[in-house]
């Protein structure tokens, strides 16, 4: 910061239109051209369930779906994967309704601070897309790429297995305690129906 004035560590590019499905929404955004994914579905898009973690392609927290294949959003410029299929965490959910993955992590401890979480769904989601039937072992070489500080890792073994049977029809998906509902305020502090002082 000199006075007023921001400097950016990095240059910035021209800024472009960029275009995507993100999630199954054709998505199209300004951003700079030399961005990164990661900057432009968390900043642009608006896909905060995209974690921004080591920044280095160490930790996996970044980890979304390109055309079905998982890929590391902080080394992916944005440019190279304009006009392609790209899901995140929240495309996983069918509305309202945890995808089996999700609620497998749920119920058997996969998840603990969360931060994690994101990238190894994704990840996980992907093995079972091509593998549902994987072995304790390819599920291990599949989220190696995945650092988690809190588990131990067998929690989440645990979770995508039982994801696993889920997808192959061996087990059911635990039904919800209650319906889903909508948010009740979906603009956030600025919903006018919002109680005055919540959240502002």
């Amino acid at each position: 910061m000199v006075g007023e004035q921001h400097i950016a560590m990095v240059p910035t590019g021209p800024s472009s239109i960029w275009k995507a499905s993100v999630n199954g929404q054709l998505k199209e955004v300004l951003a700079p051209s030399n961005s990164i994914l990661l900057d432009v579905l968390r900043d642009k898009v608006g896909t905060l369930g995209v974690k921004r973690g080591c920044d280095m392609g160490t930790c996996g927290c970044c980890t979304v779906m390109i055309d079905g294949i998982p890929r590391l959003s902080c080394l992916t410029l944005a440019a190279e994967v304009a006009g392609k299929d790209i899901t995140t965490v929240e495309g996983l959910a069918d509305g309202a309704h945890l995808a089996p993955i999700q609620q497998c992590f749920g119920d058997h401890g996969g998840s603990q601070c969360g931060f994690c979480t994101p990238g190894f769904l994704i990840t996980a989601q992907a093995l079972l897309n091509n593998n549902p039937n994987p072995t304790n072992e390819q599920v291990e070489c599949a989220i190696e790429g995945n650092l988690c500080r809190c588990t131990g890792y067998q929690q989440i073994v645990e979770s995508i297995q039982a994801a696993a049977a889920i997808h192959r029809g061996e087990s059911e998906l635990k039904q919800p305690a209650s319906d889903p509902h909508p948010d009740p305020h979906p603009l956030g502090p600025d919903d006018p129906t919002m109680p005055p002082g919540h959240a502002r």
